[in-house]
This record gives structure tokens, C-alpha cells and sequence, in this order.
């Protein structure tokens, strides 16, 4: 196993070694990977300066490159689309809509003379032999300007991961000029689909930014979407919209994409609802608002290291000096050479030391003549004359020797040494070369802004060089806040089921995608749980209402329960500020019965005993407001060392009523009505029936209700008592459900006073 796990670690670090360096991660030195730089260095050695196709292309890159024509293709149309280095003919996909390019046959590319003037330099260039050792590739271009950052990249290595958004050519090209002359600078990402970004997170490119699509509510039933978002196309922008829309978190009537070359996605709002109602439903619950987290790793020195924009930029102000130094000293050396050739043609035929080989028999001899020839005019000479200067200077033609021009070839020589004289001054003022050679980069492309695309395949999409996406501060919208608050929760009490999906049974209230709704049951269990499509609690549902810890901890529980055994009543005030989502709890003792739950802070009760020998008070009057609120888990206060028969609240003194109260059994009633002079039956009280565990001891609890329930949302158990009714009620009664009217209250109040 120790052999075994040796070879895994070898290959594996193998593995993702090339996976990080020859696959996934740009390099710092041209902002490429390895697929995108062979691409190019093909393209570099086929440019005729006409159209290729591009499955031309890739079968040339396949040369190179040690994967699938698939894979290069892809890659050919994406550095394509970046719309920098490669021109291209046909239909190479949409980055507006996301529609993918057509078959590699049937669409042209060819190099543009920008990526010559940018990237390739083949006399600095360093190759390698090729994966079959046939041909030779580029380690690296000399990249004059940060690719990495104009292109932008993407990758998923073994371990790690890079993610740069594009930055705007001009704005790079001015950052850098900026570095050289020692200016402060500011860059930030610019994408060509535009849209509006929030950059106070990111970084300098190493944190993350929030981006937004731009949104035209000018016409309140209609809204428009003309530009997209970062990393975002129309198709997957509907797509969002879409399920958004299946979900109940947006209503429209009717969405249609009309994008081509530009964004321009229409949204029709139904009636009732506006433009700016629905706007920032749009940031929240689709893709009009995005997060995107930025990572700019890459590859330097062969090792992968995380840079921001403004070290990269200043990386590559700094290496531009380098990159113009290396051209001029290769240009000053060629020079140097042409020189002293032009200086040996001019003497060899000046001097007519081709004269004194006539009458050598050997290569040797004649060598040596040659050379001799030149020993007196050592001093003009440059260098030593070599063996390659002899057969450089033999191989002049006579034709050539006879018709030599001395003028025109001081002339030549004049040029050189002027040549050769800039050379030194600008090799002593690299920094003003490089800000010269930007600035002059500049305006050619802004030149080639200006040509016609339909008659030079040279020219370059203007917007380019134009900021497409705007930088803006976005205050932060909560999905919550922006959720509706229409969907309608019901609870079915024949089934026992509750949520948004449930077709039948009664609407609790109405509720958003993002609440979280108290579910107690007459069991005492209870339950916080987010809204749900369709879910089963109990048959014997008792108190349901939203659940958010705000609103929760601001309702103050009043439980009355009893002890099946000794039928003494406690009473606890309590408050939920404390739960976990989706689990039980209990809300009384174990073994007790749940009798009554009240939300209100001040109301009195009545407790009727049961007759007992001796026993002269049988009721006694309790207010609420005076017992201490306790904890949730604390044991309730004892009422009375007394059996209790039934219990008595005192009903509603308001006429509002809230959704998410329990509409109350009218089976067993009590009638007790308060005045302030004179108590009259007349209002029957509504009440649950109790638990089966305890229906043939107990009797009936009953309250006086008002014609509507108030904000309280409570609820009574119905005990049986013997005052009321007689017969035995039976054990498995169920509540009748949830109601949303207060009316269904008022007439089923109006049918008890008739009886």
C-alpha cells in the first residue's frame, strides 16, 4: 500500500501541476493559456493577410496543441469574441443572447495587426520544441499590454481557481502610461454587454462585485431591460425571470427578448401592478442583480500567485521598458552587422580585392587571400572578418561588383549609423519610449475605429475604446422586503395539511416566500417552519401565525392547562424567542392538558369547581395581568387546589379581526355576555374540543366571544360540563378549520342566540 500510495502522490502532483500551468491558468507574460497562445502563434504563421477557415485553423493548431479539435475550436471562438487580436467572418455566436457560433467550416478568422504590433515579436521570443518534437512553439509572448486584463480569464485548476473580469483596452492603455509618468491610477472591470456594477467590495480585483441589469420603468405597465449584467446573457436572464415568475415572487403578463447586437428584453405588467412595484422584485429574485467573487490568479515565474489590477498594471509598465530595450539592442545589433557588411562589400569591391583570388587553386587560399586583402583597412573594419563575411562577400555576383554604386552605398551606411545614434538615445530613455510607444498605440487603434467594417476587415468595433459598463452604488435590497405578501396559506382541517399549495380548507393569511409561520396543535406541540407548498401538521391544529423572531418574541402566550389527575388548572405566561426551524417543542408539562391559549395582555378568567360536599364558592375570578411572565420551560402557577369543572375567559372587547386566528367549535357553548350593569346570555362562546385522553372526564370549557376576533388569535378547549348539556360528547371531535372572516364568526353567533 506504501508503494501504491507513493505513485498516487507522484501523479497526482503531476497531474495538477499541469493541470494548473498548462491548462487552466492564464500566464502573467501574455494574459493566455496554453490552447489560446498555440491558436495564435498558428495564426501568426499562416497570416497572409487574408481569411483562414477556422477548421483550417484548428487542423494547424493540432500541431501544437496535444488535445481534441473540440477543445480548440471553443477555444478559437471565445479569444475570438473578445473582439481584440483575431478578426473573424461569419457566425462566430452572440454574447447578447448566448447563442453559439456555427460549424468551424463555415466561419473565417485571421490575425489582426494589432496582436503583431502587441504580442509577436519572434526575434525576442523564446520556443520550444513542439509536444511531438516536430515543430517549435513559444514558451511565452512579449506582451506589451496586460492581456489578462483586457481579455479577462477563467479557470478551475486542482485546488484553486481564477475569475478576471475584462477591463476597457483604452482605460488599461492610459493606466499604464500613467505608471510610467509616476500618476496615480484607478481601473475597474468594463464588459461589453454593459450594465451597472458596485465596486466598493471588489478589491482591486480580489473580492467581488455586485452587477445589475439597467432597467428602463419610464412606462409604468411596461419595463424594458437594455443592458444585461456581468457574465449574464439573455437567455439565461429569461430563464431567471421565468421561474421567478412559476415561483409567485414576480407577476407579469408577458415577457419577449428582442436582443441582437444590443440588449432589449420587454416585460408587460398584468393590471394593478407598476413598473416600479416590481423593479426591485427584479433585483431580488432574478438575474437582473448578480454577485460575482473575482480571484486574479495567475501564472508567474511557473508558479500560480494571486495579483491585483494595479500590480499587474505596474508589472507591466515595468516589463514594457524591458520588452523595448531587448527590440532596440537586437535592432542595434542587426544594424551593427549590416553595417560591417556594407563596410567589407564596399572595400571588396573598392579595393578590388577580389582580384587576388584569380589565381588560387584552393578554398583555403582563397580564404586566406580575402582575409589578407583586408588587414590594411583593419581600422574601418567593425570586427574581424570571419569565415561566413568571406562566403557572404564570394557569392556577389559579377554583374553586381560591375554596376556597384559607391554613393548610394555611403548612403546606406549614413542611414545605418543614424540608426544606430537613435537607438543609444532611446536605449537611454526607455520610460519616454515606452509612454511614446503606448500613446502611438492609442491612436492607431483609435484609427482603426474609424474604418468601415464592411470594406476593411481590419477595422475595430469603436466601443472598444468607449466605457460600456457604468460604476454606480447600489443600496442593498432584502428579499424579504421585496417579496409580496399575496400568497395565500390555508390550512385543510379534514386532511390536516397547510401551505401555499393546499387547494381546499380555509386561508389563514396572507403570506411572503420568505416567512416562517408558529404552528401549535391542540396536543401542545409546536412547530416554526418556513411557508410551505403543501405539508401535514395535525388534524387538530389550534393556533397558527407568522414566526418571524421580531414579530414572535413580541406575543406574550397565555396557557391554561390542567392535570388530567387532579384536574387543578396552572396557568404560565410565556414568550417563543427561541427556536430551531422544522423542530418540535412542547409548550406544556408532560401529561397535561392544553385547556385555553390567549395573546392578550389583560383579561380576567373565571374557574367553575366542581360540587363538592362543603364546598360553598364554586367559581372564583382571576385577571390575567396579574401573574409574573416565566420562561417557556418553566412550570405554570397552580389556580386553585380545587377540581376544576370548566373554565371561563372573558371574550374580545374589540371588533377587528386578524388573519391567523382559529375559527372556534360551536358544538358546546356556554352563553355569558359582560355588561356594565347586567350579565345577559346572549353570545355564545366558540371553544375546541378537548384531547380523546381526557373528553369523558372533563367537561366542556366555554367563553362569552364577541362578534369578530381580535389580533389575539386565541382559542378555548371544550370540556364537557353537565350544566350545559347533558348528553356525553364524543371523544374525537376536530376543529373546523382556519377562517379569514370574521363574518363566518358573527352568523354562526347569531344561529346559538336563536337556539
Amino acid at each position: 500500500m506504501a508503494f501504491v500510495k507513493n505513485i498516487f502522490d507522484k501523479n497526482f502532483i503531476e497531474y495538477a501541476s499541469y493541470v494548473i500551468r498548462s491548462r487552466a491558468i492564464p500566464d502573467l507574460e501574455d494574459g493566455l493559456k496554453p490552447v489560446q497562445r498555440r491558436i495564435m502563434h498558428t495564426l501568426f504563421q499562416i497570416d497572409d493577410g487574408r481569411m483562414h477557415k477556422v477548421a483550417g485553423v484548428v487542423g494547424d493548431c493540432m500541431k501544437y496543441h496535444p488535445h481534441g479539435d473540440s477543445s480548440i475550436g471553443a477555444a478559437l471562438v471565445v479569444l475570438a469574441n473578445k473582439g481584440i487580436f483575431i478578426e473573424k467572418q461569419g457566425n462566430f455566436g452572440n454574447i447578447f443572447t448566448g447563442d453559439g457560433a456555427s460549424a468551424s467550416r463555415y466561419i473565417e478568422c485571421c490575425v489582426h495587426p494589432l496582436a503583431k504590433k502587441f504580442l509577436y515579436n519572434p526575434n525576442i521570443t523564446e520556443y520550444i520544441p513542439s509536444y511531438d518534437g516536430r515543430n517549435k512553439e513559444p514558451v511565452v509572448f512579449r506582451a506589451k499590454i496586460p492581456v489578462v486584463l483586457i481579455g479577462g480569464a477563467e479557470g478551475i485548476a486542482v485546488g484553486m481557481s481564477t475569475k478576471i473580469l475584462p477591463y476597457n483596452l483604452k482605460e488599461v492603455i492610459e493606466a499604464e502610461i500613467k505608471t510610467l509618468k509616476g500618476e496615480p491610477f484607478e481601473i475597474f472591470p468594463d464588459v461589453p454587454t454593459g450594465g451597472l456594477i458596485d465596486v466598493s467590495n471588489y478589491d482591486d480585483g480580489n473580492g467581488k462585485i455586485i452587477t445589475r441589469a439597467k432597467i428602463d420603468t419610464s412606462d409604468e405597465k411596461r419595463i424594458v431591460i437594455t443592458e444585461l449584467p456581468v457574465d449574464t446573457n439573455s437567455k439565461e436572464l429569461l430563464d431567471s425571470i421565468d421561474n421567478a415568475y412559476k415561483n409567485g415572487k414576480i407577476k407579469i403578463s408577458s415577457v419577449e427578448d428582442f436582443t441582437t447586437d444590443h440588449c432589449e428584453i420587454e416585460i408587460k405588467l398584468p393590471r394593478g401592478v407598476y413598473a416600479k412595484d416590481i423593479e426591485k422584485a427584479l433585483y431580488a429574485y432574478t438575474s437582473c442583480e448578480k454577485s460575482i467573487s473575482c480571484q486574479m490568479l495567475v501564472i508567474k515565474d511557473n508558479m500560480p500567485v494571486t495579483m491585483t489590477a494595479t500590480e499587474i498594471i505596474k508589472y507591466y509598465a515595468q516589463k514594457l521598458t524591458g520588452i523595448i530595450k531587448d527590440e532596440l539592442e537586437y535592432e542595434r545589433n542587426s544594424l551593427t552587422e549590416e553595417l560591417h557588411l556594407r563596410t567589407l562589400e564596399r572595400i571588396f569591391i573598392e579595393e578590388r580585392i577580389y582580384k587576388s583570388i584569380e589565381q588560387m587553386k584552393t578554398a583555403e587560399t582563397v580564404k586566406k587571400a580575402v582575409k589578407d586583402g583586408f588587414i590594411p583597412f583593419k581600422a574601418e573594419l567593425i570586427r574581424s572578418v570571419t569565415d561566413d563575411d568571406v562566403e557572404q562577400l564570394l557569392k556577389i555576383p559579377i554583374r553586381r561588383i560591375s554596376l556597384f554604386d559607391i554613393n548610394k552605398n555611403r548612403e546606406q551606411v549614413k542611414s545605418i549609423n543614424d540608426r544606430l545614434k537613435e537607438i543609444a538615445r532611446r536605449l537611454k530613455h526607455l520610460t519616454e519610449c515606452a509612454i511614446e510607444y503606448l500613446e502611438e498605440m492609442l491612436n492607431e487603434i483609435k484609427n482603426f475605429t474609424k474604418l468601415d467594417s464592411k470594406k476593411d476587415q481590419r477595422a475595430v468595433d469603436p466601443n472598444l475604446l468607449i466605457r460600456q459598463t457604468k460604476i454606480a452604488k447600489f443600496d442593498k435590497i432584502d428579499v424579504k422586503d421585496a417579496a409580496s405578501q399575496d400568497i395565500s396559506l390555508r390550512y385543510d382541517e379534514n386532511t390536516g395539511y397547510l401551505g401555499i399549495n393546499v387547494s381546499s380548507g380555509h386561508e389563514i393569511m396572507k403570506v411572503g416566500p420568505y416567512d416562517r409561520i408558529f404552528a401549535l396543535r391542540r396536543t401542545g406541540v409546536y412547530t416554526v417552519l418556513d411557508v410551505p407548498q403543501k405539508v401535514f401538521v395535525d388534524k387538530n391544529l389550534w393556533y397558527c401565525g407568522p414566526a418571524e423572531k421580531e414579530k414572535l418574541s413580541k406575543v406574550l402566550f397565555t396557557i391554561f392547562y390542567r392535570d388530567p389527575q387532579t384536574k387543578f388548572v396552572f396557568i404560565k405566561k410565556c414568550r417563543v424567542e427561541q427556536y430551531i426551524i422544522n423542530r418540535d417543542y412542547v409548550i406544556i408539562p408532560d401529561n397535561m392538558e392544553l385547556l385555553h391559549v390567549d395573546t392578550r395582555v389583560k383579561f380576567s378568567f373565571t374557574l367553575h369547581y366542581e360540587k363538592k360536599p362543603r364546598l360553598k364558592i364554586l367559581t372564583e375570578t382571576f385577571k390575567a395581568q396579574t401573574f409574573e411572565e416565566k420562561g417557556l420551560k418553566a412550570q405554570g402557577v397552580r389556580l386553585a387546589a380545587k377540581e376544576t369543572d370548566f373554565i371561563e375567559i372573558e371574550p374580545e372587547k374589540t371588533e377587528s379581526f386578524v388573519q391567523g386566528e382559529l375559527e372556534l367549535e360551536q358544538d358546546k357553548q356556554q352563553t355569558v355576555e359582560k355588561s356594565s350593569t347586567k350579565q345577559v346570555a346572549g353570545k355564545s362562546t366558540k371553544s375546541l374540543s378537548a384531547p380523546k385522553k381526557s373528553a369523558s372526564k372533563t367537561s366542556a370549557a366555554s367563553k362569552a366571544a364577541s362578534k369578530k376576533q381580535s389580533k389575539s388569535a386565541l382559542a378555548t378547549l371544550e370540556t364537557k360540563t353537565s350544566k350545559i348539556k347533558k348528553t356525553t360528547e364524543k371523544s374525537d371531535e376536530k376543529p373546523k378549520g382556519l377562517s379569514s372572516k370574521a363574518s363566518a364568526i358573527k352568523n354562526k353567533t347569531k344561529d346559538t342566540e336563536k337556539k
